[in-house]
C-alpha cells in the first residue's frame, strides 16, 4: 500500500470507478492488487506447463505452486504441507463438513454407534452431530441444513447472543453431545464484522478431546472475512481446519484450506477423485496462474498487514464519526457495536433512521437509500444472500437488532485505499439520498 492510500486528496483506482462511484463493499469482494495481477499474467505466460511434468514450463509451474503454498502458510501461521489448494471458500467449507461425516463413520465403529442408538442425549440415534451457528456463511449453513434434510447428520445451530453479537463459548459447549464430530464457527461475521471467540472455544474443546481421544471433536473456522484484515494464526487459534478465500484479501477467486497435518494428525477425505494432485486430497490439474496470484496476495499480507489494519480501522472510525456528525446520533444506529465485542477494522453496519425511512419486508429502507445514491457502491448485507429478495438480514435479526432497525441497514466496508475524502463524498451522498426519501428534495448545503 503506497502513500496515496492514506492521502485525503484522491482515491486509488480500486476505490473509485470511472464514473466517480465510490466502492465500499470490500467484504463482498476486493479488486486485485497490481502485483497480484502481474503475478497471474507472468504465470500465464511463463508457467503454462502442467505442474506434474518434468520439462521447463512444468517445473516453473511447480516452483510457483510451492512458493505460493509457503507464502499462504506463513500468512496463517502454518506449515507449507498444511495448505491444500481448492477452488474457493465454498469448496473448502464443504470439504470440511464432508470430511467430518466420513471420519465419524470410519473412526467410531459399529459397536460405539450401536451404544448411541439408545442414548436419548445424542439426538438422532447413530448420526454424526455437527455444531455450527445461525450466522454462518451459506456455504456452511446450507451444507449443514442439507445434511440434516437428507438424514446424513444431526445439526445444532447455536444462536448468536443478542447482547454481544457473538456466538458464545458456553452456548456451544452446552450443545455438545456424545456423537458430536465437528464444531464449525466462523472467525468473523461478514455482515457485522463481529470477531468470534474461536481461540477460547478451541481451548475448551481441546480439554474435552483429551478426555475422550477416541471420539475427538474436529474444529473448523471459516476465516474468509478475517484474513488480510487482522492477524490470523491457525496454530494459535487451535483449529484443525481454516478456510482461506483469495478474493477477500485482494487475490483471485480461488482459495485454500489449512489442515493441521492433513491425513495424519487431522483427517481429510477427498470429495473428488482423479490424477492425484494436492496429495490426492483435491485432485485436478492445478490452476497455476490463480495459485500464483493467491500466493502474491498472501505475500503482501505478510509484508503489510499492520499497515492495512491500521489504515482501515482509522478510516472506519472516521466514517462512523462523520455519519453521526452529519445525521445526528438520534438518526444513526451502528448494528455492529456490542459492548465488549471486538470487530473487524473495516466494517461499519449502520442503519439510518427517521421519517420516510421506514422499511418493510418487501422493500427495506436500506435498498431504497442505496438506489438513490449517486456515488456509493455498497450493499445491505452479504452478497451471497442477494437472491433472497429485499428482506432484512437474518444475521442482524439473530444478533438482536430490532426488525424496524435491521430493515434500514447498510453494510459499509472500507478497503486498503479508501480515503477520508471518499468517506466525505459517501456521507454527503447518503445525506442527499435520505433527504429525497424524506421528501425534502435536495438537502441544504
Amino acid at each position: 500500500m503506497g502513500e496515496d492510500a492514506n492521502h485525503d486528496g484522491q482515491s486509488l483506482s480500486d476505490c473509485t470507478d470511472q464514473d466517480g462511484r465510490i466502492y465500499m463493499d470490500y467484504n463482498a469482494t476486493t479488486p486485485l492488487e497490481p502485483e497480484v495481477a502481474e503475478a497471474i499474467t507472468e504465470a500465464l505466460k511463463e508457467a503454462w506447463g502442467n505442474p506434474s511434468s518434468s520439462y521447463l514450463p512444468g517445473r516453473k509451474a511447480k516452483q510457483i505452486i510451492d512458493r505460493s503454498r509457503a507464502s499462504i502458510a506463513s500468512m496463517v501461521g502454518a506449515r507449507a504441507d498444511d495448505i491444500v489448494f481448492v477452488s474457493g471458500g465454498t469448496e473448502a467449507n464443504n470439504l470440511v463438513l464432508h470430511t467430518a461425516i466420513s471420519h465419524f463413520y470410519q473412526s467410531w465403529g459399529a459397536a460405539k454407534l450401536g451404544r448411541l442408538v439408545g442414548d436419548h442425549q445424542s439426538g438422532k440415534a447413530g448420526l454424526p452431530h455437527i455444531i455450527t451457528s445461525n450466522v454462518e456463511h451459506d456455504s456452511v449453513k446450507l451444507t449443514a441444513e442439507n445434511l440434516l434434510k437428507e438424514g446424513k447428520a444431526d445439526v445444532t445451530f447455536v444462536e448468536a447472543s443478542a447482547m454481544t453479537g457473538r456466538v458464545e463459548v458456553e452456548d456451544v459447549l452446552a450443545a455438545i453431545r456424545p456423537n458430536t464430530c465437528l464444531i464449525s464457527i466462523m472467525l468473523a461475521n461478514n455482515e457485522t464484522g463481529v470477531l468470534m471467540p474461536v481461540k477460547e472455544l478451541c481451548e475448551r474443546v481441546r480439554v474435552l478431546n483429551e478426555q475422550q481421544p477416541s471420539s475427538a471433536i474436529l474444529l473448523h473456522t471459516d476465516g474468509a472475512q478475517a484474513i488480510g484484515k487482522v492477524r490470523v494464526d491457525a496454530q494459535d487459534l487451535g483449529v484443525d481446519y481454516l478456510t482461506i478465500v483469495g478474493h477477500k484479501f485482494y487475490g483471485p477467486r480461488i482459495g485454500a484450506l489449512y489442515v493441521n497435518g492433513p491425513g495424519t494428525t487431522t483427517p481429510l477425505f477427498p470429495m473428488f477423485f482423479g490424477g492425484g494432485q494436492e496429495r490426492n486430497f483435491r485432485p485436478g490439474t492445478e490452476n497455476t496462474a490463480m495459485i500464483a496470484g493467491l500466493g502474491k496476495a498472501a505475500e503482501l499480507v505478510n509484508l503489510h498487514l499492520h499497515e492495512y489494519e491500521t489504515h482501515m480501522r482509522d478510516t472506519r472510525k472516521y466514517l462512523e464519526q462523520q455519519l453521526q456528525a452529519v445525521f445526528g446520533k438520534e438518526k444513526i444506529h451502528f448494528n455492529s457495536h456490542f459492548p465488549g465485542t471486538e470487530t473487524l477494522p473495516n466494517t461499519c453496519n449502520v442503519s439510518v433512521l427517521g421519517p420516510g425511512l421506514q422499511g418493510n419486508a418487501t422493500a427495506p429502507a436500506g435498498w431504497k437509500v442505496l438506489s438513490k445514491c449517486r456515488k456509493l457502491l455498497a450493499s445491505v448485507g452479504a452478497a451471497c444472500h442477494s437472491d433472497r429478495g429485499e428482506r432484512p438480514s437474518h444475521v442482524l435479526l439473530s444478533c438482536g437488532i430490532l426488525p424496524e432497525v435491521a430493515t434500514n441497514a447498510l453494510r459499509l466496508s472500507v478497503g486498503r485505499a479508501t480515503t477520508k475524502r471518499d468517506v466525505d463524498l459517501v456521507v454527503a451522498d447518503l445525506r442527499e439520498a435520505v433527504c429525497q426519501l424524506e421528501g425534502q428534495g435536495q438537502c441544504p448545503h
